[in-house]
Order: C-alpha cells, then sequence, then structure tokens
C-alpha cells in the first residue's frame, strides 16, 4: 500500500547523533527530564513542517533498550579500552596515540550518559516517538541493513558491530570492482548468504515492527550497499527476495492486529542492476507488493542527475518514491585556505537544500527524505535557524521564486561507494575544439521575479585558460564570462572556489529552465591541437559546474 500523501517531508534521524555533545548538556545524569530534550528536537522539526519523521533505531546492533539477547560484550561505565577495538592503530602522521585518546575519552562520556540513562528507565527511541505522537509527526523507523562503522579492525570488532560480524564465517570477502585489486577492508561486512546472518536482522527488524510502535519500517541498503557475494546468483537473489517477504508477513501480521496500516519500504542505491548483482532485486520486490516505498539518493553526497521519473515507471505506481537530500552538495574541497579546507555541509545553505529539494520534485518524486541534516547542531549558536528551510521543503510550488543553488555530483571523494552512485558527469577534461553536454533536473520559475540564472563553471588555473562558451537548453553559446574566486552561495564559512581554480560566472536567462531535465553544454573552442603538447597546454578541467537562481 503507497503511503498517505501526507508523508511529503521525511526527516530522518540517522542514528545516535541526540546524545552528543551538541544536543545534550555535560550534566546530562542530574537533568531533571531528559526526555524534554527528545521532545524538544521534535517540536523543532514539527515547527519547521516535516510530517514524518523516520528515527534510526540501529545498525548492526540496534541503539535502544532491546528485550533480545544478542551475546554482544557489555559496556561498563567508564571502561575507555571498550571502544579501542573501533579505531585502527595509531600512526605518527594523521592519526597519532593522543587523538585515539580524546576519541576514547569522547565515545566513553557518550556511552556514560547512555548507561546513565538506561538505568534511569529511559528509552530515547521511545521519547522520540511519544514526542512525535504529541505533536501529529508519524513516527517511522530505519534500520541499517549493514552499517560498516567499525570496520577499522575485525580482530577486535567495536562496540558497534553485532556477533554475526565479528565471525570471519558471515563476513563478505569485501573484493573490490576489479579482482585484481584484492579486497577492500571495509566491505567485508555482513554476509545474508548465511541464514545466521539473517536470522539476526530478522530478529531486529520483527521487535522493531512489533514493539516500538512506528507507523512504518524504512530498511536501509544503503549504510551500506552490500548483501551478498557479488555477482549472486538467481537462487541467492530469490532467496534474499524470500527474505523480505517474510518481514512483509510480519508487518501485514502487525497492520492486522492495531487494524491501522504499516508501511514497509526500502532505502537504496537507484542502480537496480548493480543492486541485483549483490541479491537486492528491487523491481522484484516492487512486482510482488513487498515495498510501500522506496528512498534513494547518492551514499553521502546530494544527487542531481537520478533519473526518477524512469524509476517511476519500473516500479510501478503503488510505491512511493522519495528523493533523498544528504550531506554534502559533491566533494569540490572548497574553503578560505588549504589548512581548513573542506567539503560544504548541506544543511548550511538553504540555496542548495532548496535547489536539491526542487530538483527531486520536478522530476516527479512522492516526498523528500532530508539525511544528515543534523549536522546544523555543530553549530549551535545558529542551528535554530537553519531547521527554517525544511518549511514547505516537499511543496514544489512554495519552491519556486525562492533563491536556490544547483550543482554536479562529483565521481569520486570522501565517503561513497563509486560503482552504486550517480556523478560521472564531473570532474571533467575538455581538449582544445571539444564540447561537453551535461544535464540535471531543476525547476521551472515564475516569470515575474526578476530572477536571474547564473551558470558557474569551476576550472583549474592556468597561465591562459582557453576561451570557453556555454549554452543553456539550446541557447546560442555565450562566452561572456566573469572571473571569480567566489563560490555562488556561502555554506557557512566556506565562499571560495578550491585553492588553484577559478569560477567562471556565466548570466543567461531564467526562462530558459525547464521543468525536470536541463543541459549544459561547455565548448572550449581553443583550436591548437595539432600536437600532444598542444592538446595539454590548451586543455581545461572542469571541477564543478553549479547553478543559482536568485
Amino acid at each position: 500500500m503507497k503511503p498517505d500523501p501526507k508523508h511529503r517531508n521525511l526527516f530522518n534521524g540517522d542514528g545516535n547523533f541526540i546524545f552528543q555533545d551538541n544536543f545534550f548538556p555535560p550534566n546530562v545524569p542530574e537533568t531533571p527530564n531528559p526526555a524534554m530534550l527528545m521532545h524538544n528536537y521534535v517540536d523543532r522539526l514539527a515547527d519547521n513542517g516535516i510530517d514524518t519523521f523516520i528515527i534510526c533505531v540501529g545498525g548492526q546492533m540496534p541503539c535502544y533498550p532491546t528485550k533480545l539477547k544478542i551475546g554482544a560484550p557489555e559496556y561498563k561505565r567508564g571502561d575507555r579500552e571498550f571502544f579501542r577495538g573501533y579505531f585502527p592503530p595509531t600512526n605518527d602522521t594523521d592519526f597519532p596515540p593522543e587523538k585515539l585518546e580524546k576519541r576514547m575519552d569522547d565515545l566513553a562520556r557518550v556511552m556514560d550518559r547512555c548507561v546513565d540513562l538506561a538505568d534511569a528507565g529511559f528509552n530515547g527511541v521511545v521519547e522520540m516517538i511519544k514526542g512525535c505522537r504529541n505533536r501529529g509527526i508519524s513516527p517511522w523507523a530505519s534500520l541499517r541493513m549493514n552499517d560498516g562503522h567499525g570496520a577499522n579492525n575485525w580482530d577486535h570488532c567495536g562496540f558497534m558491530n553485532c556477533p554475526v560480524q565479528a565471525n570471519p564465517k558471515f563476513r563478505l570477502s569485501g573484493k573490490r570492482i576489479n579482482p585484481k585489486d584484492g579486497s577492500e577492508y571495509g566491505w567485508q561486512l555482513c554476509n545474508y548468504e548465511h541464514r545466521e546472518v539473517r536470522d539476526y536482522y530478522f530478529s531486529l527488524i520483527k521487535e522493531v515492527i512489533e514493539d516500538l510502535g512506528v507507523d512504518a519500517l524504512e530498511i536501509d541498503w544503503w549504510r551500506a550497499p552490500f548483501c551478498c557475494e557479488t555477482p549472486a546468483s538467481q537462487k541467492t537473489t530469490d532467496m534474499i527476495t524470500n527474505w523480505h517477504a517474510e518481514i512483509r508477513e510480519v508487518a501485514r501480521a502487525h497492520a492486522k492486529k492495531t487494524g491501522k496500516p504499516f508501511y514497509l519500504g526500502i532505502r537504496a542505491p537507484a542502480r537496480f542492476g548493480f543492486l541485483k548483482s549483490i541479491g537486492l532485486d528491487i523491481k522484484e520486490m516492487a512486482r510482488r507488493d513487498l515495498i510501500d516505498f522506496f528512498s534513494t539518493g547518492n551514499f553521502c553526497q546530494a544527487n542531481w542527475e537520478i533519473p526518477y521519473d524512469t524509476l517511476r515507471a519500473e516500479l510501478g505506481e503503488n510505491v512511493a518514491i522519495y528523493g533523498c537530500i544528504d550531506a554534502s552538495p559533491n566533494w569540490l574541497n572548497v574553503g578560505p585556505n588549504e589548512s581548513i579546507a573542506s567539503h560544504r555541509n548541506m544543511s548550511f545553505s538553504a540555496p542548495l537544500v532548496r535547489g536539491n529539494a526542487a530538483s527531486h520534485l520536478a522530476l516527479g518524486v512522492d516526498g523528500i527524505e532530508q539525511f544528515n541534516f543534523f549536522a546544523a547542531g555543530n553549530d549551535p549558536e545558529n542551528e535554530v535557524k537553519y531547521y527554517k528551510v525544511l518549511q514547505g521543503l516537499a511543496d514544489l510550488e512554495n519552491l519556486r521564486g525562492q533563491p536556490k543553488q544547483y550543482a554536479l555530483s562529483t565521481t569520486y571523494g570522501w565517503y561513497m561507494f563509486p560503482v552504486f552512485e550517480y556523478g560521472e558527469q564531473i570532474p571533467a577534461i575538455l581538449e582544445p575544439e571539444w564540447r561537453k553536454a551535461f544535464r540535471l533536473s531543476m525547476c521551472a520559475e515564475p516569470t515575474d521575479k526578476n530572477l536571474k540564472l547564473t551558470i558557474q563553471v569551476i576550472v583549474e588555473k592556468k597561465g591562459k585558460l582557453p576561451e570557453l562558451g556555454v549554452s543553456f537548453n539550446g541557447s546560442w553559446p555565450n562566452f561572456e564570462a566573469t572571473a571569480t574566486t567566489e563560490l555562488l552561495f556561502p555554506t557557512k564559512h566556506y565562499s571560495l572556489v578550491p585553492s588553484g581554480h577559478i569560477a567562471l560566472n556565466y548570466t543567461c536567462d531564467v526562462n530558459l529552465i525547464k521543468e525536470g531535465w536541463n543541459e549544459i553544454i561547455l565548448y572550449n573552442e581553443n583550436h591548437n591541437r595539432a600536437t600532444p603538447e598542444q592538446r595539454a597546454a590548451n586543455s581545461v578541467y572542469v571541477a564543478s559546474i553549479e547553478l543559482s537562481v536568485a
């Protein structure tokens, strides 16, 4: 059953972030009413238009007091050594011993807090659900099916790893895309071909559906996208599909018992072919009515290129499709100087959040799922204002006419699984006399708002840049660019293009924007390409293409 259309503006809580120092005061054991902190956070979401709070209830381990006998080592208050296996060995460069000691102190402080609260009978997930009921928000749950946290040391599995992960017998080989490259340590996660793995996660899922009091469960296969050894056989894929059918029966029985719908969905990459290669046949699950919704995006960078319009045809009209907004617009390494250069955080930029939401909605998604937005908590003085962008975020008509920024996803970066992501267009190289087309989804804008469309092409500096032209949706190429070192909009304190780069801004007619797919063509009109040396000297490295409407 497709979720009620009222589920449009979804917020994924993403784990135990709310127990960290940014949200809890240091004296939590003496806090008179810690539940109020949970309720206050839900209030913030409700006040800013969120209608569905997707509460992450666990990765490999549940992050609530479970009734299950899992058999994992128990943490004792103050035991810093409990966390050592979670981290890689120290070294003299990027991870010195003093850094490890601080990390262990930080984790012990957070875990002590959780133990104190649990001993007092406090259940943070239950309190968030209560807060949702008080404010008319629908509480959903999300469970990560192969969370890779703790992948630093499988010989001494970290506190976030379940018992089946600790047993080498039940792990994937972690082989890389090219088998000649060997194995990737962090990909050696649970192998669902083993009944023991499926039984463990099934017990978690059953408890979440039957006992927590949520309205839906999102089965999260994006954190991380591994299930079975590749390439999975049809027999293996059928087994995994049938396992999801067993989950569906639990959900149906629960709905019958309560007399209320219980929605079941999957969060996963949108590349269905690659998913089937690891045993996940999303199209078959939709055909067999095993899922009610499908949420998708990239792993940690935002997506601007997923063909939601064709996903609709593949999944059918009975499955809701939610477009995810994630942490960063792309992996462009920006910053005022190289010592603190980093990627941008979407939650610190209202134009980026609006642009990404509009790009999904213009292709007909049923709603927006916000992921990793809580990072705004890293700026306690200003975080309340950042949440205001969530108001009306899933309403395309509300977004029209507001300042927006669009970008293209990058093909490599910090946290990603490239085979599953959409991000093949940037970076790009244009040799002399070459042209290259790029496409992304945008929403059409009103004609009476005096808006301006700016296309920013960020390139590596060189002695003399070739003449670059830009065509937007068939317009005659424009070679009149304004050079700048500033990004289109600042993102917190990040306002400059990367060191060693320059931005070329082109002004275009905002009325050329189409609802849905739009095309940008870049032209390198240098003609000196007779020799390899000339081609190299007159080529352009395009690091990013970004657009603003304001």
